[in-house]
């Protein structure tokens, strides 16, 4: 293909998201064969920061306003500048007020738009604050992945998308994502299990093991009956319809066994289930990885980090891990998947 074009949001630029982004692309543009960026990001949030990244390379930065394909091809080596705001403003750092929430959606918006339009490939989003974009502009809003999901028309619990992380050793999908644990529970029921399955196998492959919800995966009905009246049918019946799905497996052990190889993903039911594993074994290694969108969307695994934002001690590192599994998605190589037995 020809050479991917990233766009990179800024997410809330009173966090750390500006200060990972230029950090990041500093390291990255290190010659012409850099592939084109672009940057939907405030240019107050950039000179906000700038202090910070000594070694950004700003002649680089070229600004945009109405950016095409043909454009951004054309802008390899350099880093396109897209201001979805565009107005010089003082940004607090380290505390997200209105201006800054609504600031956060106008560069996601851009890139949703542009990433339909089919000009950028994918959209790689730095953190946002769910709290403040309540506050301030979308009370009903948990996340950029239900936010993406419904700009593109898909159905939350018709399951058309699912929540995934991408980490070494780690290949792990959600079936619910941002709900109070008791909400959560309560969706967990036939179709959607189903739905989720079917969801994973679409759009990534492989051996799929589903989570338990009770310890021991139930221990045949002793810590619970969820296993045996709900999801051991739900997995007979996925596997009648072609999935390789396995399960339900004990969660305490499950994803010891995933690094082992034993499957290639797991399912887990709810939020922290499958997180707490996740951010344990691979805290800013894994990509947040949106199945089932029209075009590929990635972020990283962490928050704003207001507690440090402005303090020049954000790690870009998990920024930059992101976006080369983005490429690498791009490209094929991902998501990892367990050659057969005897292969």
């Amino acid at each position: 293909m020809d050479a991917a074009i990233l766009a990179l949001t800024q997410g809330d630029p009173a966090g750390i998201g500006p200060e990972i982004l230029l950090k990041s692309l500093a390291a990255r543009a290190h010659g012409d064969a850099t592939p084109p960026v672009l940057l939907i990001a405030e240019r107050a949030a950039l000179d906000a920061v700038a202090p910070l990244v000594p070694g950004f390379p700003w002649d680089r930065l070229v600004a945009v306003e109405s950016p095409d394909r043909a454009q951004l091809a054309g802008l390899a080596g350099r880093i396109a500048l897209l201001d979805p705001v565009g107005e010089r403003r003082t940004i607090e750092l380290g505390h997200s007020r209105a201006a800054d929430a609504h600031a956060a959606m106008a560069a996601l918006d851009a890139g949703i738009a542009l990433a339909r339009a089919g000009a950028v490939d994918a959209i790689v989003t730095a953190p946002v604050s769910k709290e403040s974009i309540a506050t301030h502009c979308l009370p009903d809003f948990v996340g950029h992945t239900d936010y993406l999901a419904a700009a593109c028309g898909l159905e939350q619990y018709g399951r058309d998308y699912l929540m995934a992380f991408l980490a070494p050793g780690m290949q792990v999908a959600l079936l619910t994502v941002h709900l109070p644990l008791r909400r959560a529970l309560d969706r967990i029921d036939r179709e959607s299990v189903l739905d989720a399955l079917a969801c994973l196998d679409r759009h990534a492959g492989g051996r799929i093991a589903l989570a338990g919800i009770n310890p021991h995966a139930g221990e045949g009905g002793l810590l619970g009956n969820e296993e045996t009246d709900l999801l051991v049918p739900t997995v007979a019946e996925a596997r009648r319809r072609g999935i390789d799905v396995h399960g339900p497996e004990s969660a305490d052990s499950l994803f010891a066994r995933l690094a082992r190889d034993e499957f290639d993903w797991v399912l887990a039911l709810y939020h922290d289930q499958g997180l707490i594993a996740v951010k344990s074994a691979a805290f800013g290694l894994a990509t947040n990885w949106t199945l089932g969108l029209p075009f590929l969307r990635t972020s990283v695994d962490h928050g704003t980090a207001f507690a440090i934002a402005g303090s020049g001690r954000a790690d870009a590192q998990p920024m930059t891990e992101v976006v080369e599994t983005t490429l690498k998605l791009l490209s094929g190589e991902l998501p990892r998947r367990r050659a057969a037995p005897g292969a």
